[in-house]
């Protein structure tokens, strides 16, 4: 496997039925999680996710692969440049 890198992946959840799915998915990977942020957005309706990960670039496009496919929900990946 790769090196690790150091990534951020964003969350926008628009539909709250999957909420379970999605900690079901990051405690899949939680050994490459350095920090989690979340935030309930009442006023629109969404929920938004920040994830800090420093695992293999596979590993990260893997999580963001699985939680961008669930319904209602959008993720996308930031990675660092080292």
């Amino acid at each position: 496997m790769s090196e690790n890198r150091l990534a951020v992946v964003s969350i926008i959840v628009e539909n709250r039925e999957n909420s379970e799915k999605i900690n079901a998915i990051l405690s899949q990977y939680g050994e490459y999680m350095v920090g989690r942020m979340g935030v309930p957005y009442k006023e629109r309706g969404v929920s938004v996710i920040c994830i800090i990960c420093d695992a293999p670039a596979e590993i990260i496009n893997t999580l963001t692969g699985k939680i961008g496919m669930l319904s209602g929900v959008t993720a996308k990946t930031l990675f660092s440049k080292k």
